[in-house]
């Protein structure tokens, strides 16, 4: 035997927070309610609209990538010319291949975001007062 449905129609549903959906309310009004509250909840102020606008992780890999490689062909290009003309056959070629290296594994970290920029901000007198040092 089959129960009978029962008949919702007469409420209106009700979700988490507590706040009532009313049927009334175009697709639009409640997209927009609902980015409102989303974009409460993401860190750092990002909104739908700016997140959109970011470089997708394909591109990011990428650019990665590409400062990756380019920072070892430079330094191994700028070794090889170092050893043409000082007769220095593999070790200018070693040393900047190596300092390439170096260098594009921290381009992609700043690009990244795992290291911030040095901008001159913040001393290591930076919570002394003049009059204290």
């Amino acid at each position: 035997m089959r129960k009978p449905a029962q008949n919702r129609g007469s409420q209106d549903p009700v979700p988490d927070d507590g706040e009532r959906i009313d049927p009334a309310d175009s697709l639009e009004e409640r997209r927009r309610r609902l980015g409102a509250k989303l974009d409460a909840h993401r860190p750092h102020g990002r909104t739908a609209e700016t997140e959109g606008t970011g470089k997708t992780s394909y591109a990011k890999a990428f650019q990665l990538s590409t400062e990756f490689i380019a920072a070892i062909f430079v330094g191994a290009l700028l070794g090889y010319l170092l050893d043409r003309f000082l007769g220095t056959t593999p070790w200018g070629m070693i040393f900047f291949l190596l300092l390439g290296f170096v260098a594009g594994v921290l381009n992609v970290m700043r690009s990244a975001g795992v290291i911030a920029e040095n901008r001159g901000v913040g001393t290591r007198d930076e919570g002394k007062n003049d009059a204290e040092g």
